[in-house]
């Protein structure tokens, strides 16, 4: 049985192999990484996180199997602007859609009702 030395000693021994190993095989893997990337045609703004992957730095042969070129996106729906509906004491407005804001909550939570704060049209 081994004992807590003899253990610690060997923790020690496979972690200087481990570094060597990774020191060997580090320019190795850099330039498979880098022979992929040319192949592919892979930028490093494509391995940005939060970057959409297949923009301008795709390849022609990803973009054909994408689709068609020159096909555009929809753009997103833009929310419509909503009149505001109610007035609170410190000019401050709501329109009625969506939570209560924490102005009127308070407001009623002190006896107001909302119609109180309507804005008459």
């Amino acid at each position: 049985m081994s004992n807590l030395i003899e253990i610690q000693s060997q923790i020690e021994k496979l972690q200087k192999q481990a570094l060597e190993i990774r020191a060997r095989e580090f320019d190795k893997t850099v330039q498979d990484i880098l022979a992929k990337m040319q192949a592919f045609g892979i930028t490093l703004k494509d391995l940005q996180p939060g970057k959409a992957r297949g923009g301008k730095g795709r390849s022609k042969i990803a973009a054909a199997a994408k689709g068609a070129p020159g096909k555009t996106k929809k753009k997103p729906k833009e929310a419509a602007v909503v009149a505001a509906k109610f007035r609170g004491p410190n000019g401050e407005t709501w329109s009625g859609r969506g939570l209560t804001p924490r102005w009127l909550a308070a407001l009623v939570a002190q006896g107001k009702t909302r119609e109180e704060f309507a804005i008459k049209s």
